[in-house]
């Protein structure tokens, strides 16, 4: 055998060496192969036993989503906002990095009926054929103003939307229905709120055939645990096709969110992308 640092023997031959080397280039083809095989096991088995992105990164999916929203509203990854004037402290800034989701929206600003506008923030991709059941953290943090309380009152506020199909026994040809959380009034205003429990605060409301069916509907919404429980009815499990923060269509709101979080994931929003970030 030749080692390094030694002279090779002439007896061993150029056949021998290509020998050798196709023999090393098998073996390494099917340690790839493995290994490949592997890594697809692996991925797909994540996927099911993790159907929400979990952990730390970024994700390059979240944006307007066009056939949902109306007029000319904004939602916008930017830096900020820092204050009102005067804020110090925490809540003086966004709770995660340097940035927030601006949204923007007008009252009366369209030709249509409401005239108001509405803008829906949001990932038709990362969330798609995830369990609706599967959800059990859901909130963001608000930076609410005292001018948005006087366009709409305390409970002028964004919402946390989810398009899924409801998958009823009691509407079995339903496949589509909005699921809407909200929140009660922020327990603050022009800073940053804490953190806003959409498990445990505010309403949810379905729409369509669902809403008649649980009983959850916009004017008579439900608590999260009893949302849950109404499309829990027996049938194939309601699932997930888009995840996303929405306003409108109602009261003129200028202001920012932060910190939406989904299980153990807090999606940070920051003027350069959406990071991710691993809670509990």
């Amino acid at each position: 055998m030749c080692y390094v640092g030694r002279t090779c023997p002439a007896f061993v031959s150029i056949t021998k060496g290509v020998s050798v080397n196709a023999r090393f280039r098998m073996k390494r083809k099917v340690a790839l192969g493995v290994a490949a095989l592997v890594a697809v096991t692996v991925s797909a088995g994540s996927a099911s036993a993790a159907p929400f992105p979990d952990g730390n990164g970024s994700s390059d999916h979240w944006g307007v989503i066009t056939r949902n929203t109306v007029g000319s509203p904004v939602a916008a990854l930017r830096t900020g906002p820092f204050g009102s004037f005067g804020v110090q402290g925490p809540s003086a800034r966004p709770p995660y990095g340097q940035g927030s989701l601006g949204i923007e929206t007008a009252d009366d600003s369209t030709s249509l009926t409401p005239s108001s506008e509405m803008v829906v923030f949001g990932n038709e991709v990362d969330f798609y054929g995830a369990p609706v059941l599967g959800l059990n953290q859901v909130g963001f943090r608000v930076f609410q103003t005292s001018e948005n309380v006087s366009y709409g009152g305390a409970g002028n506020m964004p919402n946390i939307r989810f398009e899924i199909n409801p998958n009823l026994t009691g509407a079995p040809a339903s496949t589509y229905s909005s699921m809407v959380w909200v929140p009660g009034p922020s327990p603050v205003v022009d800073r940053w709120s804490p953190y806003l429990d959409a498990t445990t605060t505010g309403r949810w409301f379905l729409t369509g055939a669902a809403a008649t069916v649980t009983g959850c509907t916009q004017v008579a919404p439900c608590m999260f645990q009893q949302l849950k429980t109404a499309l829990n009815d027996g049938g194939p499990q309601p699932t997930i096709y888009t995840a996303a923060v929405s306003k409108g269509r109602d009261s003129m709101w200028i202001g920012a969110v932060d910190g939406l979080r989904f299980n153990r994931t807090v999606y940070d929003f920051e003027a350069d992308g959406v990071k991710t970030h691993r809670v509990g």
